[in-house]
């Protein structure tokens, strides 16, 4: 009662290495846990059982940047809090991913002084924004789908 007799006799399954590693780093992405605001009360409900983003890969989200690939920034950032979050981001290994979540992290949301970064592209790349305020779990759900397809277009170095 093996996979043969469920698929019948497929040989040898081919592919390139470049759709291999594309699958293995969408499939195992850990996310850096930084929840600055508001945006990180959405952020924890999508790890929980009504939208359990361990499907993903997911499991948990990570405290160390060096253990982590992904980093999640939910809520406004600060002009105090801005170096800190270049310095771990600074301290994850490559292939590093960013998603900022919310309007405050995209654009500096309803804030309009000079505390509040008007957007964390100032302080590092962004490769997908998540809008909202605040978004909803399938907002970020969305945004990780969203990233996959980015991570899987990328071209190997």
């Amino acid at each position: 009662m093996g996979i043969e007799t469920k698929l019948g006799n497929l040989g040898a399954v081919t592919t390139s290495l470049q759709k291999a590693v594309g699958w293995s780093r969408t499939r195992a992405m850990w996310p850096l846990l930084t929840g600055l605001a508001c945006c990180a009360i959405e952020m924890m409900a999508s790890q929980a059982a009504d939208y359990d983003m361990s499907r993903f890969g997911m499991e948990l989200m990570r405290a160390s940047p060096r253990q982590s690939d992904l980093l999640i920034v939910a809520g406004r950032v600060s002009r105090k809090m801005a170096p800190v979050l270049r310095r771990l981001y600074d301290q994850m290994p490559e292939p590093k991913w960013v998603i900022a979540m919310g309007d405050c992290c995209s654009c500096g949301g309803v804030f309009n002084n000079y505390a509040i970064v008007p957007g964390v592209d100032e302080i590092m790349p962004v490769d997908v924004y998540i809008a909202g305020c605040p978004p909803r779990p399938e907002g970020l759900i969305h945004g990780i789908l969203t990233l996959h397809d980015k991570v899987m277009a990328e071209k190997l170095a």
